[in-house]
């Protein structure tokens, strides 16, 4: 949600996959699915503007039930932050209370907020929330869990995406040109029987002519 002006339409298409057909489509929870950045960045000011205060209550009730984590196959594990710097179980996510707000720090925080690094260890992350966390982290949490991947967004990539990690970590991020100005492509990942990923990237194309975050309050608002 909110960094483009179109979100409204994006996460009731993705519903409407949903109600059509169930397996069609699988959503997992970002750390802009949350109350907080809603309202920072303008997809609370988007739903009103569009229906009302009742819609944006209701989407919100939908976001903090997604699930924080999904796994392929038994061996690609995805998730739009990251993993906790200290090693978890699957059961220990498949625990965590959902139809709530997520805490500034902890297991929900990490795997929501958290980014790689190069080099080894975990270091407090540039955002101010989560980690970063070193290729040694991640081969330990897949070791513990029978994976072979992890797979998560959360970072603009110039290329779409990004192979981490000795071939452990891959970030991809389907926004291309984000924001309309960085001019970055975008891409997607395909799993066959194998496992094995692979890219489709694409550029992006000409949209109504309504500015990124036109409705985040103190920013260029439509509201002002």
């Amino acid at each position: 949600m909110d960094r483009g002006s179109f979100s409204v339409e994006v996460i009731l298409t993705f519903l409407l996959f949903k109600m059509y057909d169930p397996e069609s489509i699988y959503l997992t929870r970002g750390n802009h699915e949350t109350k907080n950045m809603n309202r920072i960045y303008g997809f609370e000011g988007e739903v009103k503007a569009k229906y009302d205060e009742k819609i944006f209550l209701l989407l919100l009730e939908v976001f903090g039930h997604l699930p924080l984590a999904a796994v392929i196959e038994s061996k690609v594990f995805v998730t739009h932050g990251g993993i906790p710097v200290d090693i978890v179980s699957l059961d220990d996510i498949r625990i965590i209370k959902r139809g709530c707000e997520p805490p500034e720090s902890g297991l929900m925080s990490d795997l929501l907020w958290s980014d790689p690094q190069p080099f080894p260890g975990k270091s407090p992350s540039k955002r101010g929330v989560g980690f970063s966390f070193g290729p040694d982290i991640t081969c330990a949490f897949l070791e513990k869990n029978g994976l072979s991947l992890l797979v998560r967004s959360h970072e603009v990539k110039d290329e779409g995406y990004l192979v981490e990690h000795g071939g452990k970590t891959i970030t991809v991020f389907s926004a291309p040109n984000y924001c309309d100005s960085m001019g970055n492509k975008g891409a997607f990942i395909h799993f066959d029987e194998s496992l094995e990923p692979k890219f489709t990237q694409f550029e992006a194309v000409p949209h109504p002519n309504v500015r990124p975050m036109a409705y985040a309050a103190g920013m260029g608002s439509l509201f002002m």
